[in-house]
């Protein structure tokens, strides 16, 4: 299939976003506003794609006639094939990249994301170690221009979490860290330990696709709400109020607790995006459970040999064992330089996408 015969309807949708935000009423529904936004960002980025395959088509028919043209020249025709090898590699990640924009996208790509990352099994160490998830997740928001909202914390007695929430905010956030949902497991030389012992601890990351209102009905009369007084560190006002806020869902059984703001209500405001973002995905699960029975939740028991990932300190090495990748520089990586992990766990789930679509569709 001529993947360029799909630039038409692309170059289309682009022009009438760009006459929505051009229009003041589109701004009258921020939300709504925001998706346009979202949209218009991600089309412009394939447009150019589009842009950059044509010309790349072009270099190659270039390239061959140059070929042909310098058939007994041998230094000639060293640079011309090196040329024709990087052009190759260029027009193959383009067409992957198109074959991405053509399949049909999950709606929930461009979400807004709820991050909970909750320590696992091996204590305090296990806390520690979801703190330092937590970090690593700050600084590749950073690097993105996302923007990270904590919703509720539970911190350890050794300055980990327990449990930490956050909101994640940017274009393509769900999309970007979906992969990240699992058992993430670290081996290292915990500081308490004096034997130079190294140990082995878990913590559970799950990455939920914020939900709207319209999306999961939540009923008042589902609802039992409880406040009390915020516990832990944060100034004298968190604990002269009674502003956390606690959430039973009774018809599932979830419970969702908020306690970062001073505000009752705007803690009330932050457990219902977890409680919705929460329901949303298991409603997500249970559907694909009917598809696949053998499918798994995302992030399992927190048991050790439930893994995704490995952080070994002693090796400075971090192993995805999904795709039997293995990078040796586990410092950066927890600064927040996860992408190389990230685009190859894209790049091989859009390879299964395509396999499944059919092949017959390019």
């Amino acid at each position: 299939m001529d993947l360029l015969s799909h630039q038409p309807r692309f170059m289309k949708r682009l022009a009438e976003l760009e006459a929505a935000l051009s229009d003041r009423a589109a701004f009258a529904d921020a939300r709504r506003a925001a998706e346009i936004g979202r949209e218009h960002a991600r089309l412009r980025e394939t447009v150019a794609c589009f842009s950059d395959y044509a010309e790349a088509l072009r270099r190659a028919r270039d390239n061959e006639a140059l070929r042909s043209q310098h058939q007994n020249e041998p230094d000639m025709l060293e640079m011309i094939e090196a040329e024709a090898r990087d052009l190759a590699a260029r027009r193959e990640a383009l067409e992957l990249e198109l074959k991405a924009a053509i399949l049909p996208p999950d709606p929930h790509d461009s979400r807004n994301t709820i991050l909970e990352i909750r320590a696992g099994t091996g204590g305090d160490e296990a806390a520690l170690f979801a703190a330092d998830l937590f970090r690593m997740y700050l600084r590749f928001a950073e690097s993105r221009g996302w923007k990270i909202e904590t919703m509720d914390t539970s911190p350890s007695a050794l300055g980990g979490y327990k449990e930490v929430v956050a909101s994640v905010q940017g274009q393509d956030v769900y999309r970007r860290l979906r992969y990240e949902s699992g058992v993430h497991r670290v081996q290292r030389i915990p500081a308490t330990e004096a034997g130079g012992r190294i140990h082995t601890s878990t913590a559970t990351v799950a990455v939920l696709p914020e939900a709207e209102e319209v999306d999961v009905d939540v009923r008042p009369e589902d609802l039992e709400i409880t406040v009390c007084r915020a516990s832990g560190p944060g100034g004298q006002g968190v604990n002269t109020t009674d502003s956390a806020v606690q959430i039973h869902h009774k018809p599932s059984g979830l419970i969702v607790r908020c306690a970062d703001e001073r505000s009752q209500q705007k803690n009330k405001a932050k457990a219902l995006r977890v409680l919705r973002a929460r329901l949303l995905t298991a409603r997500r699960e249970e559907e694909a459970a009917k598809a696949s029975q053998a499918r798994r939740s995302q992030i399992g028991t927190g048991d050790r040999s439930e893994r995704i990932r490995t952080y070994n300190f002693p090796q400075n090495r971090v192993t995805d064992h999904r795709i039997g990748l293995t990078l040796h520089n586990l410092t950066e990586f927890l600064e927040g330089k996860i992408e190389p992990v990230l685009s190859e766990l894209a790049r091989q789930d859009l390879e299964r996408r395509l396999t499944d679509q059919g092949s017959e569709n390019f």
